[in-house]
């Protein structure tokens, strides 16, 4: 039996601090991109329809809704 090897320490905490800190700045990071989509389509329909119409406005929100909730849903 002395010739089978032996298993290693198990390691409980690999990264912990990363784990820990990760979705934190995801949030920050989803929380920042949401506010900028927001900030650029105000300014835009404040341009007018011309510039920008209701089906862009709704697809803009769409796109950012469906990233933000990936982001959070992600394990």
């Amino acid at each position: 039996m002395d010739d089978l090897p032996r298993p290693g320490p198990a390691v409980l905490a690999e990264d912990a601090l990363l784990g820990l800190l990760l979705p934190f700045w995801q949030l920050v990071i989803g929380a920042f991109v949401l506010f900028v989509v927001l900030v650029s389509v105000a300014r835009l329909a404040r341009r007018g329809r011309s510039r920008m119409t209701t089906a862009l406005l709704v697809t803009a929100a769409a796109i950012a809704g469906f990233a933000v909730v990936g982001v959070l849903l992600q394990e």
